[in-house]
């Protein structure tokens, strides 16, 4: 699966998901792109978008974007935080659907 990993969610979790083809914001240079136009814009090259922004779900319409969206719910965005959860990132990987959140974590 292709995932992208947002700008606000530590670029070194990339190097934990393993058996997917992982890219982050910082590596496509979309830093500054705001989240409707950055989800359309996904949805053109990956599978799985993962964030660790809540409010991304209040936010845009999600059904209206051909990509599953990866909450990840940890204490904070630092790394140690996410690496804790990326077990249950792999898992729901391949049955996140497009257009509809998966929560990951607490």
């Amino acid at each position: 699966m292709k995932v992208f990993l947002d700008e606000c969610v530590d670029w070194r979790l990339a190097r934990y998901i393993d058996g997917h083809e992982v890219s982050t914001a910082r590596q496509l240079g979309w830093m500054t792109i705001k989240n409707g136009e950055l989800l359309a814009l996904a949805a053109k090259e990956f599978d799985t978008f993962v964030t660790v922004d809540r409010n991304l779900s209040f936010q845009q319409n999600l059904p209206t974007f051909a990509i599953a969206v990866i909450v990840l719910r940890a204490h904070s965005n630092r790394l140690g935080d996410l690496q804790a959860l990326v077990p249950d990132l792999l898992v729901s990987i391949p049955t996140a659907k497009p257009g509809v959140v998966t929560y990951v974590g607490a």
